[in-house]
């Protein structure tokens, strides 16, 4: 015959804790042994089948009535000032205030999650918002560092900051554009339109979708959608005939090659030569990269690099100078312009090469002493 299965009797709730009844325990252990007890001590005396890890667990989950968010050395150290090596000090609100007085002072701006370590202390600005959330460190809980310097501070929490809308931050930009000549990016500080709005609470909220916007967006972004501004982000790609096209304009027109301190490029509205050599040398907008404008100029169009210049020899500068004395009359020196037959190279840049001994010439002769052995010859 199958046997019949014994019945499963229930397990018996457990009764319900309070703090000071554990406190009460602890108290009586210490008295007995001499020190405070800890979640691995085992059965606490006199109870029926308690642990103290039962207890700390109760204690952290904030079951059996208890309220949860602390731990067995928490609460010993709250309540009856045992030290723990392991366990950072309680918190309080004033003390944070006064850290963020002190951060205002300093930066002069209210303190955020992300804004690093809190000097003079081990802690860190996350840390102290994690405990106001989630009310650990003798802190209650259910608040955050953007609420706590709202409500103590009268700090802009962009939580709680009103709706934008793209007919706003239009109005805004445009006033930006009004003021300083140029569209705002989101490094420029306050709206002056609208304190204590700043485009960098712009940004987040285009790009995060707060505040009623739809996110996915940034500032670059919208304003060349609504209002036609260059996206350097999104800037249409370059080519090599391109470049070499606005060069030889910039040439014909100022009678110079073009470097990337030239400004803008003239005809090429949103470009800029320091942009072209920046995209030359980083490999962007369809440029294969390692490049470099005068490099690009000196191999497209004939220009001298300066940082590329061909080696120099003795005999060749002394027949330099024979040539400028048989077409000019003169003898060259430093300051006697082009040599005369030789695109891109100057009496200057020779002398220079000469006196420090550069582009393969030996150190220490002169120009004047080379124009003086070929005048000893004549």
């Amino acid at each position: 015959m199958p046997r019949t299965p014994l019945p499963i009797r229930p397990r018996a709730p457990k009764p319900r804790l309070t703090v000071a009844r554990v406190l009460g325990w602890a108290d009586a252990f210490r008295d007995a042994r001499g020190r405070w007890p800890t979640g691995g001590d085992g059965l606490v005396p006199g109870t029926a089948g308690e642990t103290w890890g039962a207890v700390d667990r109760a204690l952290a989950a904030g079951h059996r009535g208890l309220p949860g968010g602390t731990t067995l050395a928490q609460v010993l150290l709250r309540h009856r000032g045992r030290p723990h090596h392991g366990l950072p000090p309680d918190l309080t609100v004033p003390q944070i205030l006064a850290w963020a007085d002190a951060h205002h002072r300093r930066t002069g701006g209210w303190p955020g999650h992300l804004d690093g370590a809190i000097p003079g202390t081990r802690l860190t600005w996350a840390a102290v918002d994690t405990a106001l959330v989630r009310g650990r460190r003798g802190l209650p809980g259910g608040t955050s560092l953007a609420r706590l310097l709202e409500r103590h501070r009268g700090a802009r929490n962009h939580l709680s900051a009103p709706p934008l809308t793209p007919a706003v931050i239009l109005g805004w930009a445009d006033d930006h554009r009004r003021r300083t000549g140029h569209y705002p990016k989101p490094a420029d500080g306050p709206v002056r339109a609208a304190p204590p709005e700043t485009w960098g609470a712009v940004e987040i909220a285009l790009v995060k979708g707060h505040r009623g916007l739809p996110g996915g967006d940034s500032l670059a972004r919208f304003l060349a959608r609504h209002r036609g501004v260059r996206n350097q982000a999104a800037a249409p790609p370059l080519t090599v005939e391109q470049i070499k096209a606005w060069a030889e304009a910039h040439r014909a027109r100022t009678g110079g090659w073009p470097t990337a301190q030239s400004g803008p490029v003239r005809g090429a509205p949103g470009e800029s030569w320091g942009a072209v050599a920046s995209a030359l040398d980083g490999g962007r907008r369809g440029l294969p990269g390692g490049d470099g404008l005068a490099r690009l100029l000196a191999r497209a169009c004939g220009k001298r690099n300066p940082a590329a210049v061909p080696p120099l020899a003795l005999g060749r500068i002394r027949l330099w100078v024979r040539l400028h004395r048989a077409h000019t009359g003169r003898w060259p020196h430093a300051q006697s312009g082009p040599v005369i037959g030789v695109a891109g190279e100057t009496w200057g840049a020779v002398a220079n090469a000469l006196q420090k001994g550069r582009r393969g010439l030996p150190r220490g002769t002169t120009l004047a002493r080379l124009v003086g052995e070929c005048r000893g010859k004549t």
